[in-house]
């Protein structure tokens, strides 16, 4: 979890591929219209996002229910919208909060091609992110290292 440009899905996927599991990419879920508003550079908000986070979390029980698990790649930046997650999926969820500053985000985002997320809503997100606090099951990840580095501190913190 983390805003724009944190590495979800790259991390994701790599975690995922670790385990042996399906990775799903959140942004795959936004409806037509969620989308359209981002690449106009048209913050979400809540009534844009409730109904996403409910069809996310029945896609991911239908994955679970498949494999056992998933590793999901979403900006869950409320905790509102977690705590939604965690109410509607069947399994545990740890949240891995993929934290880094403006500039290492915005430099991130300004060199992805053929997203339709524009730099200008980095701050929008920024925000909106409500930290996950010490009474959720989430783990706070730097990502100012290398991937290989963050990909093992989430191993470890799972065995």
């Amino acid at each position: 979890m983390g805003v724009c440009g944190c590495g979800k899905s790259t991390i994701g996927e790599k975690v995922a591929a670790l385990y042996g599991l399906p990775f799903m990419d959140a942004d795959d879920y936004h409806p037509r219209s969620n989308v359209e508003k981002m690449s106009k550079g048209i913050p979400l908000g809540d009534l844009d996002r409730w109904p996403w986070f409910v069809n996310l979390a029945e896609a991911m029980n239908e994955k679970t229910t498949a494999s056992g698990s998933v590793v999901c790649g979403c900006s869950s930046l409320k905790r509102s919208y977690r705590d939604l997650l965690v109410e509607k999926l069947n399994k545990p969820v740890l949240f891995v909060y993929l934290d880094g500053d403006r500039d290492l985000l915005l430099n991130r985002m300004s060199a992805r091609k053929g997203h339709y997320m524009p730099t200008s809503l980095l701050d929008s997100q920024l925000a909106t992110l409500e930290v996950p606090q010490a009474d959720e099951k989430a783990l706070k990840i730097p990502i100012d290292q290398n991937i290989a580095s963050i990909v093992d501190q989430i191993n470890t913190a799972l065995t």
